[in-house]
C-alpha cells in the first residue's frame, strides 16, 4: 500500500510539472502587443500578435510592450521668453514604438523619458522666441518639437507623430497690455484708412473738376468759335450788302437807297422800343418817309420778280402830324409809356 502511495503521489507531481510546463511553454500575444523572450536574462526575439511555443524555464517573458500609437499629456510648466516674457504652457505628444526590443532595453522608462525630453525640449525652442512670435507661430513650435524631439528617440524604437502645444498663457498684465497694444494698432489702422479714403476722394473731386473746368472751356472756346464765324457772316453778309447798296447808288437806283435807309430806321425804332429805360419814344412828324421807304421796298420786289405788268400805286403822302403838346419841337411826338 505504500508503494501504491508513492507511485500515486508521483504520477499526480509528473501531471502537474507537465500541465505547468504546457502552460507556460504556450504564449498567446494579443493584437497590438509584442513580447520579448529572454533565455537566461539575454534577449533571443520578439513575439508577435498570435501562438507561440517557448521552452520552458529556459525561456522567459522578458517585456510586454503596447506598439499602438499613444497620447501622453505634457504637464503645465513655466516658460521665459526672449523678451523676458514668462508664459505658462502645457502641451500633448503622440507616439508610437516601432521597435519592441530597443524600446524595452535601449531605455528605462519609456514613457517618462519621452515626457522629460519633450518638456526640456518645448523650453529650449519657446525660450528662443519673443512673445510675439510665440503667440503668432503656434505651428512653427509644433513643427521645430517635432523634428528635435524624433531625432533624440530613434535610438529607442520609438517614432514620434505629433507633438502640440495646447495652450499658452500669458500673465493677466500682459494680456491687458496686449490688448491695449491691439486697440491702439486698430485706431491707427483705422484713422490711416480714413485718411487714404479721404485722399482719394479729394483727388478724385479735384479731378472731375479739372475735367469739368476743361470741358467748359473747350465748350467756351467752341462757342467763342461759332460766335466769331458767325459775326465773320455777318459782317460778310453786310459788307456784301452794303457793296450792293453803293452799286446801286452809283448807277442812280432811287429804290435801293429807299430800302436801305428804311432798313435801318426801322432797326433804330426796334431798338428804341426794346429799350427798358426808355419812356418816351420821339418820332417824325414826316412819317412819309418811312412810308415812302416802304413804297420803295414794294417796287424793287415788283421790279424784280413781276417786273412792270401792273399798274404802280400811287404813291400816298400822308398829312403832316400834329403835336398834341404845343411844348413840342415840329420833329417831337410823343409816345405812349412802355410798361
Amino acid at each position: 500500500m505504500e508503494l501504491i502511495n508513492e507511485f500515486t503521489i508521483f504520477v499526480l507531481a509528473c501531471v502537474i510539472l507537465a500541465i505547468f510546463l504546457v502552460f507556460t511553454g504556450v504564449k498567446s500575444v494579443s493584437q497590438g502587443i509584442e513580447y520579448t523572450v529572454e533565455r537566461f536574462g539575454r534577449y533571443t526575439r520578439t513575439l508577435s500578435p498570435g501562438l507561440h511555443f517557448i521552452i520552458p524555464i529556459v525561456d522567459r517573458i522578458g517585456m510586454k510592450m503596447n506598439m499602438m500609437e499613444q497620447v501622453m499629456d505634457v504637464p503645465t510648466q513655466e516658460i521665459i521668453t526672449k523678451d523676458n516674457a514668462m508664459v505658462s504652457v502645457d502641451g500633448v505628444v503622440f507616439f508610437q514604438v516601432l521597435d519592441a526590443a530597443k524600446a524595452s532595453y535601449e531605455v528605462r522608462q519609456l514613457n517618462l523619458a519621452i515626457l522629460n525630453l519633450t518638456m526640456t525640449n518645448i523650453r529650449t525652442v519657446m525660450g528662443s522666441m519673443d512673445l510675439d512670435e510665440l503667440l503668432s507661430k503656434r505651428d512653427e513650435i509644433n513643427s521645430r518639437l517635432l523634428s528635435v524631439v524624433d531625432e533624440a528617440t530613434t535610438p529607442w524604437g520609438v517614432k514620434i507623430t505629433r507633438i502640440e502645444i495646447k495652450d499658452i498663457a500669458p500673465p493677466r498684465d500682459l494680456v491687458d497690455s496686449m490688448a491695449r497694444q491691439m486697440k491702439a494698432e486698430r485706431e491707427k489702422r483705422a484713422q490711416i484708412l480714413e485718411a487714404e479714403g479721404e485722399r482719394q476722394a479729394e483727388i478724385l473731386r479735384a479731378e472731375g473738376e479739372k475735367q469739368a473746368a476743361i470741358l467748359q472751356a473747350e465748350g467756351r472756346r467752341e462757342a467763342a468759335f461759332r460766335d466769331a464765324e458767325a459775326r465773320e457772316r455777318e459782317a460778310e453778309a453786310e459788307a456784301k450788302a452794303t457793296a450792293m447798296v453803293s452799286v446801286a447808288i452809283a448807277e442812280g437806283d432811287v429804290k435801293a437807297i429807299n430800302y436801305f435807309v428804311a432798313q435801318k430806321y426801322v432797326e433804330a425804332l426796334e431798338s428804341f422800343a426794346q429799350s427798358p429805360s426808355q419812356k418816351l419814344v420821339f418820332m417824325p412828324l414826316e412819317a412819309s418817309g418811312v412810308i415812302g421807304a416802304v413804297g420803295g421796298i414794294a417796287e424793287i420786289v415788283r421790279d424784280t420778280f413781276g417786273g412792270d405788268d401792273g399798274p404802280k400805286p400811287a404813291r400816298v403822302t400822308p398829312p403832316p402830324v400834329q403835336s398834341e403838346e404845343t411844348n413840342h419841337g415840329p420833329w417831337e411826338h410823343r409816345n405812349d409809356e412802355v410798361d
